[in-house]
């Protein structure tokens, strides 16, 4: 069998792992949504992951490869921009936070559209300039284009998602291939960035739930109520849980945003230490799965795209699970398919079908000539 033909079978075969892990660990989200009464969440979220798993196939099934073209990225990259400053101007205040278009029963959160925008632009960067990464310049460049969108979130607030396309942004710089010079000035930039967000940039109530994540028994009447309940709620599922739909802090509502920002810990209150586990096992294989398809990546572009959606989904995992913890200061983030939501379900398996078609429709090119594929 030819070299592109192995690429191809094995993409096809890729696909389904892609989309069973996924399925499997948004119907678990389900099952914890669902014992909550009366008003549950779980129909309109299996539409949703019926509607992804539609986008995912879609996505799979058609040649995705013109996204790495200048002009497509130059597009979506300008409209994901234009999007979240229409969201500041136009969008409602909810929770505190102007992120949504609302739509009647429908919301739109321009940030999920940002993260893949972010990742096909610092993938397309990247595997143009892999011989050129030594030169500091092409990373505060990137860093930049990056730090736009992030600036542009941070005013809504949205500080969990500025901080995982942060995440994104400097994971691709070091598999880049950074020297350690350079890494050494980026995390210079990231403190001085750090000092000057915590200055200037967080309000007010965002600066509390940090302090309140340093000593969150402080206040847990007040800001740190949420992160409190969070532990209590994974603490007391111990080692077996307490079986789905006897979660006493879920259910009763202490633990607050039990479908989205802390389904996380209504999940280990309800399925305990072995739950979680499992959990992280399902996400551990698709991560390994995601690893393995950039390793056979016909291009740095494939490569790095898909080494991009890899950490952002880690990113989004590590953080909302650090928060449901105690670990991290409560940002409001979702855990990948777990979370209730339409806006990053679809986003999230739209990743992975564009994933899969670039495994499925591999180009037989060695990548050390993606310089000039790329060129176009």
């Amino acid at each position: 069998m030819s070299e592109l033909g192995a690429r191809a079978v094995s993409g096809l075969q890729s696909s389904w792992t892609l989309l069973a892990i996924p399925i499997a660990l948004s119907l678990l989200g389900v099952l914890t949504m669902h014992t909550f009464g009366e008003g549950s969440f779980a129909p309109r979220q299996l539409l949703w992951i019926l509607l992804g798993t539609i986008v995912f196939t879609v996505c799979a099934s058609l040649d995705m490869h013109f996204l790495r073209r200048t002009p497509v990225i130059v597009a979506g990259y300008l409209g994901a921009l234009a999007l979240l400053v229409l969201v500041l101007l136009i969008a409602p205040t909810i929770s505190g936070a102007k992120s949504w278009f609302s739509f009647g029963a429908f919301s739109f959160q321009p940030a999920d559209l940002a993260k893949l925008v972010i990742i096909a632009l610092m993938a397309k960067y990247f595997s143009r300039r892999h011989m050129e990464i030594g030169h500091v310049w092409h990373i505060i460049l990137s860093g930049i284009y990056v730090a736009i969108p992030m600036g542009l979130l941070l005013l809504q607030p949205d500080l969990g998602t500025a901080a995982i396309i942060g995440a994104v942004w400097f994971g691709l710089v070091l598999v880049s291939g950074i020297s350690k010079k350079h890494l050494a000035v980026v995390f210079v930039t990231g403190a001085v960035a750090i000092a000057g967000l915590w200055t200037f940039g967080l309000h007010e109530y965002q600066r509390e739930r940090i302090v309140s994540f340093l000593n969150p028994a402080a206040d847990i009447h007040g800001s740190g109520y949420n992160a409190y309940q969070a532990v209590v709620a994974v603490g007391s599922g111990e080692l077996f849980g307490k079986g789905i739909g006897y979660g006493t802090q879920s259910k009763l509502r202490f633990l607050p945003e039990y479908e989205t920002d802390f389904i996380f810990a209504a999940f280990a209150e309800e399925w305990g230490f072995v739950g979680v586990v499992f959990v992280f096992t399902l996400f551990g294989l698709l991560f390994l799965q995601l690893i393995l398809i950039a390793r056979r990546a016909a291009t740095n572009f494939d490569a790095l795209f898909t080494i991009g959606v890899c950490i952002l989904l880690a990113a989004h995992l590590f953080i909302h699970a650090g928060i449901n913890l105690g670990l991290l200061p409560v940002t409001g983030t979702t855990i990948p398919f777990m979370s209730y939501g339409g806006s990053h379900i679809l986003m999230e398996f739209a990743a992975l079908g564009v994933v899969a078609s670039l495994a499925k429709y591999a180009r037989s090119v060695p990548r050390g000539m993606a310089g000039q594929e790329f060129s176009g």
